[in-house]
């Protein structure tokens, strides 16, 4: 009995110590080195564009009658005034219907003053009963057919000036001429342009950007133009106008740029080069492989030098460049960022630093 009595208090013993030992707490994980760089604000470089400074509004000016031009009194590049005479057609031909059809209407004037006459000779020799009321009648009738064809003759000679008025080519506003389209003895039909002027007042600079990086603008985004001769000569505008589809051979896509304050030097057709306006050039690029994706979200690893260790904190990238990232939010100037590793990295795992690069 002694025997089985101490063979079981051995048993118990060795239970108890079995569950001790399975009571102890797993070993820590290893602390793991680690490549980290300090975040640290970069300039940005902004990117130029080459374009052209263009009017916003301009007309293509033509005669309205065929003719041949005998006279082309301006040329491109040329200022030009409201009510200025830009080019003339030969009026030979309507100079002479113009004569045809006054002497015409001068004959009309005299035969209604003839007709005016009779008719009231007709009508004080039928209150004396000298002629018959038909008589009178016809006069009438004669009068009225007279007043007709003056009519007619004036509305004739009026068309007929107003098609030789046709043959002087005048310009309806202010402006500087940008394109001709007809030369001095050629004959030009109604409506064909001669003339470009371009209202000089409201310029835009015309600029092809990049595909990937017009998708990020907007209109009323702000841009800074210098003249490429002169690069000390700018003027700020906003974009007006960005085209819906990049160009298919380019990839670029056009876009306007609304001039404001323009000094006299940025004349139509001088070549600019536009840069966008930020209000804050620096930003926080770090190596790609410092960038952690799950779920739709990005995180980075920063690290608690205090605590020796790592967390994860999500941020929000303003786009990739290369093997490089932008982050828009999400870390401060300063943080120290795991940049190797970021896989196989848990929220809180212990760390120590390794070597450190440069961003």
């Amino acid at each position: 009995m002694k025997r089985l009595a101490l063979l079981g208090s051995l048993l118990a013993a060795a239970s108890a110590l079995a569950a001790c030992q399975g009571e102890e707490e797993a070993p820590p994980p290893p602390v793991r080195p680690v490549l980290s760089v300090v975040v640290a604000p970069q300039v940005q470089e902004q990117a130029g564009y080459t374009g052209i400074v263009e009017p916003r509004f301009s007309r293509d000016l033509g005669f309205r009658i065929l003719g041949r031009m005998v006279a082309r009194e301006v040329d491109i590049g040329q200022d030009v005034k409201k009510g200025q005479l830009l080019a003339s057609l030969d009026p030979t031909a309507v100079a002479l219907t113009v004569r045809q059809l006054e002497a015409e209407y001068a004959k009309a004037e005299a035969q209604l003053v003839n007709a005016s006459a009779t008719r009231q000779r007709q009508q004080a020799l039928v209150e004396r009963r000298v002629n018959s009321q038909a008589e009178l009648d016809q006069a009438e009738q004669a009068r009225a057919s007279a007043d007709s064809a003056v009519l007619r003759g004036r509305a004739a000679l009026d068309k007929a000036r107003e098609q030789l008025s046709y043959s002087r080519l005048i310009s309806d506003t202010d402006g500087v001429v940008t394109a001709v389209g007809a030369e001095v003895g050629q004959t030009v039909t109604p409506g064909q342009t001669v003339v470009t002027v371009a209202q000089a007042e409201v310029r835009e600079a015309v600029v092809d950007i990049p595909d990937e990086v017009a998708q990020r603008l907007s209109e009323g985004d702000r841009f800074e133009t210098a003249l490429q001769v002169d690069p000390k000569i700018v003027a700020e505008g906003m974009i007006r106008e960005i085209a819906p589809e990049a160009d298919a051979a380019t990839r670029t896509r056009r876009v306007r740029i609304t001039l404001d304050d323009l000094p006299p030097a940025f004349r139509i057709g001088t070549t600019v080069t536009a840069r966008q306006k930020v209000k804050d050039l620096q930003s926080i690029d770090l190596p790609r492989t410092a960038l952690l994706e799950e779920g739709g979200k990005s995180f980075v690893f920063v690290v608690d030098e205090a605590a020796s260790k790592v967390v994860r904190r999500p941020v929000e990238i303003d786009g990739l460049a290369g093997s490089l990232f932008r982050i828009k939010s999400g870390i401060d100037i300063g943080a120290r960022v795991v940049t190797a590793g970021v896989h196989t990295l848990k929220d809180g795992d212990p760390i120590k630093l390794g070597e450190e690069i440069a961003p």
